[in-house]
């Protein structure tokens, strides 16, 4: 019998979307100023996925490195 191979199915950290919680880590602010940030229109750019707030790694970049 042959070991069958396996398959990561750990997403990609360059092309998987952050969650709020992962983003105010990186960022190091609460995750309830991004709350605030996003009803204000300031912050980085999000994206609801269902009844998610997700955020795009290069954009939250993008947006640290314009401030």
């Amino acid at each position: 019998m042959t070991p069958t191979a396996t398959t990561s199915t750990a997403p990609n950290p360059r092309t998987a979307l952050w969650s709020v919680k992962d983003t105010a880590a990186y960022l190091q602010v609460p995750s309830k100023t991004l709350y605030e940030w996003r009803y204000k229109g300031d912050g980085p750019p999000s994206h609801r996925v269902g009844r998610y707030v997700r955020y795009l790694p290069d954009e939250v970049h993008a947006w640290v490195r314009s401030r």
